[in-house]
Formats: structure tokens, C-alpha cells, sequence
């Protein structure tokens, strides 16, 4: 799943190309992609792009009139930008948004249809879509440790929770937790002060170091290389593979559709995390879908926040 890094890319990209120009028409391929029925889409037709946004792992798209088209990724969604009025993908496609600039593709590779759109009218509609997850970049340490130790999760759960942190998920929280040298399945009421600066700092770094590297690797082009599985990444997705600092093979915990990979050596004491006692920990802690972890809802309204465009 697009997670805080490639999500930010997508917005600048897009609001580079798209910002100040006309989106004339919408073509949707697949019916089961938008999921409100009012404001018509045809409302957004004809209507100039006044800024994108990101809200946690979705792209909000504002046009004049105070609509906003909001689009969530989830799994496998991606967006390619073409020249005006190309054609949607046969098996892949969902949408394309026509712009006079260009045509956003909006495309999903897989038989489950999970990525969404929705049209809504007014920043008090836009707000529903604000999980009320902590923006790490801008945040203190205090504001941080407040969020992580709101509810007794582990580790790994309290980073990827959309109430929690914005933007984080199963890709980047391996990232951080081997980078803060910390155990993903140790309860957030366990830690020390010192660890908890440790992830605090880890967090920032590692979000702000894979921004700047994808930027760096895209350039001016339109991202297009949107994986979870990225060169140079420590442990996710590098099971069975040697640990870039210490050389001990990475390990992994499956659970449902989530999968965390750490290294013992740095992260658990050698520790293997395969037993009975585990899974029973996972089953508690963690949704059994990404879907429900994703609609997760914040205990208490969040904040609503106007932002001035882009990431």
C-alpha cells in the first residue's frame, strides 16, 4: 500500500500538473469505484483544480466550488499520468481523470477491488476522511509520546494505526522499528523514555529520508515505480536475506494479510517471534483485514485542518 512517502509524491506531482487547470470529465471504467452518489460526479466537471492535499494515505483533489475528490490507493492503486484523452488500461483500470493538461489513470493490478473515490462538497465533509493520526514531520517529541501510548498496542500496531500516526504503514513501520533497534511486538506501555526518543527520532528520519530518496530517484518525472519494496530497505520485504548492519538473516510474522519482517540480532535480543503466545498476541492486537485497519476511527473527532496544498 502507497504509504506517507510515495503518497507526497503523488500529491506534488500532481499538483504540478494538474493545479489551476480544468478537469473536464471523469471516465469511470469500473462502477464499484466511487462510493457517494452526491454531489453528482458530473458536479466536478468543468471545474479547475484549486490545490492538492494529502490526508493520511489518501489524495484529496480541491476544485472550485468547494468539492473535493478524494482517492484512496488502499493495496494495489496507482496513478500514471498520460497525455489528454489516453485510453484506460484494459484489465488494470478504474478511472481516468481528464484534465486539459493531461489524463490522471487511476488504475488497480488486482482482482480485489479495494481502492475508492468519493466526491463530497465542504471541508466539514473533507474532515470525515481525517482519521486524526499525528503528522510526525511537524510534531514534538510530547505530542508523539502522547499518541503512542493512547491505547496499549504493540509497537508495530500503534504505527500503522490511521487514529495514531498519519501515513505510516506495514512497509515504513519495519523501517523505523529496525532503525530504532525495538522489538515490533513490544507494547507501547513497556517502553522507556529512552526508547521512546529513540522511535521518535527514528520515525522522523526514516519518513523524511525515503521522501527525499524517491524524490531524488523520480525527479521531474511522474512517479511510476509505487511499490512497498524498495532497494535499499533494511528488512521489509528481505525475509530470509541478510541484515544490512548486522548480517543476521531477517525473520518475519505472519498474520491474516500482514507480515512484518525484523531482525532478531538488532531488534529482539535472537529472539525468533514464532510461537503459540505471539499469534495470540497478534490475533488481539491487530484488524484481520486492511480494510478495517484502514477505516479504524479516531475516539474523538479530529481536528479539522485547512491546508495550504501539497504534502
Amino acid at each position: 500500500m502507497p504509504e506517507l512517502p510515495d503518497v507526497c509524491l503523488y500529491v506534488e506531482h500532481l499538483a504540478a500538473r494538474a493545479a489551476g487547470h480544468e478537469l473536464r470529465t471523469i471516465r469511470l471504467k469500473s462502477p464499484f469505484l466511487l462510493r457517494t452518489f452526491a454531489p453528482p460526479l458530473s458536479a466536478a466537471f468543468g471545474k479547475k483544480v484549486q490545490s492538492v492535499r494529502r490526508i493520511g494515505k489518501r489524495i484529496a483533489i480541491e476544485l472550485e466550488g468547494d468539492l473535493f475528490l478524494v482517492i484512496h490507493l488502499m493495496i494495489a492503486g496507482r496513478l500514471r499520468w498520460r497525455p489528454p484523452g489516453a485510453a484506460i488500461p484494459g484489465k488494470v483500470g478504474l478511472a481516468s481523470f481528464d484534465f486539459d493538461a493531461g489524463s490522471l489513470l487511476f488504475t488497480e493490478a488486482s482482482s480485489k477491488k479495494r481502492a475508492s473515490l468519493h466526491l463530497v462538497q465542504g471541508i466539514g465533509a473533507l474532515g470525515e476522511f481525517d482519521r486524526g493520526g499525528l503528522e510526525v514531520e511537524g510534531a514534538t517529541l510530547a505530542e508523539f509520546r502522547a499518541a503512542l501510548v493512547r491505547e496499549n498496542h504493540t509497537v508495530k500496531r500503534a504505527l500503522t494505526d490511521p487514529t495514531l500516526f498519519s501515513g505510516i504503514g506495514n512497509s515504513y513501520s519495519d523501517e523505523i522499528l529496525h532503525a530504532a533497534r525495538l522489538s515490533p511486538v513490544k507494547r507501547t506501555a513497556k517502553l522507556s523514555e529512552d526508547e521512546m526518543r529513540t522511535l521518535y527520532e527514528a520515525t522522523r528520519r526514516t519518513l523524511t529520508f525515503w521522501t527525499q530518496r524517491l524524490r531524488e530517484e523520480t525527479k521531474e518525472d511522474f512517479p511510476e515505480k509505487v511499490t512497498a519494496f524498495r532497494e535499499g530497505m533494511a528488512v521489509h520485504g528481505r525475509y530470509g536475506q541478510p541484515c544490512p548492519v548486522c548480517g543476521a538473516p531477517v525473520q518475519r510474522i505472519v498474520y491474516a494479510e500482514n507480515e512484518t519482517n525484523y531482525c532478531p540480532r538488532c531488534q529482539t535480543g535472537g529472539k525468533l517471534l514464532a510461537d503459540r503466545a505471539l499469534s495470540r498476541l497478534l490475533r488481539e492486537d491487530w484488524p484481520r483485514t486492511l480494510e478495517e485497519l484502514e477505516e479504524i476511527r479516531p475516539s474523538k473527532p479530529a481536528p479539522q485542518r485547512r491546508d495550504s496544498g501539497g504534502p
